[in-house]
């Protein structure tokens, strides 16, 4: 590089910059950087770099030739005690991407040495050797799937209690399997709730601490930004989503008990379904807890779904989803057999495609949906979309799809509304006939004192055929209220 050696220089505390500079990354802008470097910022009567500040670290002056790092800044994906770099070309203007590249207004700071090893995977599957076009596709498709997962999960979320408040209110709808759905709903409830407290905490970190190079700049006292309390929360969500398979495994089994297996159809057992449902995730996460404790240094356990400790937790699931496949390629048999014995004349074809039309409708319920987010996803951007698109969708929107399909479109809730509805209706319509003859009778009351006698005599006829034209037109319930308090009874 024209004759001038190429030396790395390490920057650090108190060596170059002052005390201030024990946390490159707490600078905001260039002309905070400058004033914070002091006399770092110039080197006198040599080709050397300004001092820059490239929005993540604020970076001292640096004579041409040499390369400089800083510590990496405590950021999601990094680790703190790595170095990033960036080098000082011979001209005395800093490098881009590539030596000798000075095009870049402020250089290039290479931050990928900072990167955990989970971090470095995805990085070279999803964004190396792609074009900036591809690259900010992907970063594009990421930010929209998040805005559809956060309504998707308000939609489940209200959705759901919505129809734990109906599966409770009403006595009439209260059996052994609204008994299960009404805890399978508590398990998409308590965890979507968490997972829009992690979303909405990290904005308030986000919001009150700052950005740095997007992420939050732990600067804030949300829970993001607490040691321990973060991780507890992850550890709560990890346990009630493991509880939400747990309950879709006791659908299963109930359901295919009751279709398929008759001599299990007796009352179920439910001290057995609540120690599933609710205890047997407990171990697991204590023991998956326990790893990422002991082998996941970063920040509020950030990567854990990349490193093989999540296992742990995702092999019971996928088992739990496996099994409910067989369940349901069992009903699936078992509904065409009945459907085969029905002695209709529809075609054999028919009455399959009945059959499995119908057990479509339990995927959903049983989480077989699930499968589609633990595939691996594709590198390309439009394949990623897709998967990313198709897989958080039926993932978010999942409590509301199963609200949809066995609260609010089952006949038994919909026949439970109405006559609530219908008795309503009623009830206002008696308490509105009810106050009418009470005006008519304020109204006779009043005749008599203002009108003559005789004159009354004159118009009662007409008044007794008003009210027989109300009972003509009334239900028949209130036709049978009024008769009874017109005849005295």
């Amino acid at each position: 590089m024209d004759n001038v050696s190429l030396t790395v220089e390490y920057i650090t505390n108190g060596s170059i910059f002052n005390e201030i500079m024990k946390t490159p990354w707490s600078i905001k802008n260039q002309a905070e950087c400058i004033k914070s470097l002091g006399s770092a910022a110039y080197i006198e009567e040599e080709v050397y770099c300004n001092a820059t500040w490239d929005t993540i670290l604020c970076w001292p002056a640096a004579k041409a030739g040499v390369t400089i790092r800083l510590p990496c800044p405590p950021l999601p994906g990094l680790d703190p005690e790595k170095f990033g770099y960036r080098t000082c070309g011979s001209n005395g203007r800093w490098e881009g991407r590539f030596p000798g590249d000075t095009s870049m207004p402020i250089g290039f700071s290479n931050y990928t040495t900072c990167y955990t090893p989970e971090s470095m995977d995805i990085y070279n599957k999803f964004f190396l050797n792609k074009t900036p076009a591809q690259a900010q596709m992907m970063k594009d498709t990421i930010s929209a799937v998040r805005t559809m997962e956060v309504v998707g999960l308000w939609v489940s979320l209200v959705s759901c209690l919505l129809a734990l408040f109906i599966f409770f209110y009403f006595r009439s709808l209260r059996c052994h399997r609204t008994r299960i759905h009404r805890n399978l709903f508590v398990s998409i409830i308590v965890q979507v709730f968490i997972r829009l407290l992690a979303y909405v905490d990290n904005y308030i970190a986000r919001a009150q601490g700052g950005e740095i190079a997007g992420s939050p700049s732990g600067s804030s006292g949300a829970i993001y930004d607490t040691p321990v309390l973060c991780e507890i929360q992850y550890a709560l969500l990890e346990y009630t989503k493991t509880v939400q398979f747990m309950w879709m495994l006791i659908e299963g089994m109930y359901l295919h008990n009751q279709i398929a297996v008759s001599v299990f159809s007796k009352k179920p057992n439910y001290v057995v379904f609540y120690c599933m449902g609710w205890g047997v995730p407990i171990p697991l996460t204590v023991a998956w807890c326990v790893t990422q404790a002991l082998t996941n240094k970063n920040k509020c356990w950030y990567g854990y779904y990349d490193r093989t400790t999540i296992w742990i937790i995702e092999v019971p699931r996928i088992l739990i989803m496996a099994v409910n496949l067989g369940f349901l390629l069992n009903i699936i048999r078992v509904l065409v057999l009945k459907l085969q014995d029905s002695h209709t004349n529809e075609a054999q074809f028919i009455k399959v495609r009945k059959a499995i039309k119908a057990a479509l409708f339990l995927l959903p319920l049983l989480g077989i949906t699930n499968f589609l987010v633990m595939i691996p996803p594709a590198q390309d951007p439009v394949k990623f979309a897709i998967w990313a698109y198709t897989s958080h969708f039926l993932v978010c929107y999942q409590g509301f799809i199963i609200s949809l399909l066995y609260c609010f479109l089952n006949g038994e809730v919909q026949n439970t509304l109405k006559k609530r509805w219908d008795r309503f209706r009623q009830r206002r319509m008696v308490h509105n006939s009810s106050f009418r003859r009470l005006s008519r009778s304020f109204s006779v009351f009043t005749s008599f004192t203002e009108v003559p006698h005789s004159a009354h005599q004159n118009n009662r006829g007409p008044q007794i055929a008003s009210v027989n034209g109300v009972n003509g037109n009334a239900v028949p319930l209130l036709r049978d209220i009024l008769s009874r308090q017109e005849s005295g009874v």
